[in-house]
């Protein structure tokens, strides 16, 4: 070969090898928390301004457009409307497998407005507020989403990123209604954290629940004159909670039964032609939610029958259980360990002392340490979550990350608070660097991902998922009456 031409080879190599060269997934993980703390300003002021709309479950229209505003704006596609939901968007970057996930809620509950101080004092009135912290929830996945873009933008990475909006999930069960459209069907792995009081693999699964509303209808009459005439629907209602409340003895430990009268009649001296009862089951399985449900049922028959009136059993929505993957657990764990824990200044500390002794509990500080997996645990304990729909399609990988005082009481002031100010900023960005860096294995590793599935189809069994929903669209409130 003539000199020339190795001249010309070698300018040829220098130029075009950095274009082709592959970092280490050290190299790359390091990246990912470079992304982070680059975007973290923008995706702090994302969260306060979530935190400033606090908007309920299917309302999240500001909360909604903002996180797919951004996402676009970061080089993402958006497909808007998902499902038929006006507030679900699904953000997408890459082509090709594999396909991972990330799920991102923002929906507030009813009744929570709280400053961002240690009394308790409302921002605005009787408004809502994110006392469970979704306000951190979208931007901190979107957060590893958009780190993960760029990396692949950079030719490190091959593949397809997803960042699912996913609304209400406090009421109306989003997920659902987006998992019945089949919009997770083709993902290889999904992921999600929430906030909590310990940064922490999740292997510990939720409730499944089915909310029924139980409708009564009799005739109405003089409640002095002619009360002979009537028949009280009021009074079915009343024989149905005597039925559950006796039923609560003959159920399993794990079992939750809670209702509330939502009609039971208006004045006095008219028999109630119509009263209803709104009512959840809870159970650590969806079979055992099941076989209760078949008792409510006869319970609603037979109040029905002492009343003398009409009844119906109303299917609302339901939830699985989370499916917890150990092997994809396994995978997040190692990652939040090469994160790191959380550091707080005495002021944050402070803070945390203070808001819980305000709100009357011990003041135990803020945990920023990262803790071992626990043992997952045969029984659920505590909530439900659309998430363990998801869970029952896809492989799932659950984070919780530190947002607010360690033994915080959630669904309450104290978590709006804290997620308004710099102790919910850290934990949602912490949230953001292990989901991005465990995105990063995933992404990699064709035979992680194959344990991974390998986990879910051995825990999943011969269940086969169907959409717990009555027929027909989501119930999409009319923001006149909310």
């Amino acid at each position: 070969m003539k000199k020339s031409h190795l001249l010309l080879l070698a300018t040829v190599l220098t130029v075009t090898f950095p274009a082709f060269s592959q970092k280490s997934t050290l190299q790359k993980k390091e990246d990912i928390l470079k992304s982070v703390e680059k975007h973290q300003q923008e995706l702090i002021a994302l969260s306060d301004d979530i935190w400033s709309y606090a908007e309920t479950a299917l309302m999240e229209h500001k909360s909604s457009k903002a996180l797919a505003d951004y996402a676009e704006a970061q080089g993402f596609t958006v497909e808007r409307n998902v499902a038929d939901l006006p507030t679900a968007f699904i953000a997408s970057y890459g082509s090709g497998k594999p396909i991972i996930g990330i799920m991102g809620e923002y929906d507030a509950l009813p009744g929570l407005s709280q400053k961002a101080q240690t009394t308790k004092e409302a921002l605005n009135a009787d408004a809502p507020g994110h006392g469970c912290g979704h306000n951190m929830f979208g931007p901190g996945s979107l957060g590893a989403a958009i780190a993960i873009k760029e990396l692949m933008e950079a030719g490190q990475l091959k593949g397809t990123i997803r960042f699912y909006g996913t609304p209400a999930e406090e009421d109306l069960a989003g997920k659902v209604y987006m998992a019945r459209a089949g919009v997770f069907n083709d993902l290889d792995v999904c992921l999600d954290w929430h906030p909590s009081y310990l940064n922490e693999a999740s292997v510990q699964s939720s409730q499944a629940v089915s909310d029924f509303s139980i409708n009564f209808k009799g005739k109405s009459a003089h409640a002095a004159a002619d009360p002979w005439n009537g028949r009280s629907a009021l009074d079915a209602a009343e024989f149905f909670t005597t039925g559950i409340n006796s039923l609560r003895e003959h159920v399993k430990p794990s079992v939750r039964m809670h209702y509330v009268y939502t009609n039971a009649g208006q004045v006095p001296n008219v028999i109630p032609a119509e009263a209803s009862v709104w009512l959840w089951i809870r159970d650590s399985k969806r079979s055992g939610v099941a076989e209760v449900a078949e008792r409510m049922k006869n319970i609603a028959k037979g109040a029905a029958l002492m009343a003398g009136v009409d009844y119906e059993v109303k299917l609302n929505s339901g939830l699985y259980e989370i499916l917890v993957n150990q092997a994809g657990a396994n995978v997040l764990q190692k990652n939040i360990e090469f994160v790191g824990p959380i550091t707080y200044t005495a002021e944050e500390i402070e803070f945390a002392n203070n808001i819980m002794k305000e709100y009357g509990l011990e003041a135990k500080g803020i945990d920023g340490s990262i803790h071992e997996m626990k043992e997952t645990s045969k029984d659920a304990v505590g909530g439900s979550t659309d998430v363990g729909d998801v869970s029952y399609i896809v492989p799932e990988i659950s984070l919780g990350a530190v947002t607010a005082p360690d033994g915080s009481p959630w669904h309450s002031w104290v978590v709006v608070a804290c997620g308004g100010m710099s102790i919910g900023h850290k934990g949602m960005l912490f949230a953001s660097k292990s989901l991005g860096t465990t995105m990063v294995d995933l992404f990699e590793d064709a035979s992680l991902r194959a344990e991974i599935k390998e986990d879910f189809l051995k825990r999943k069994g011969n269940e086969i998922w169907k959409a717990m929903l009555p027929d027909g669209p989501a119930p999409i409130p009319n923001p006149k009456t909310n």
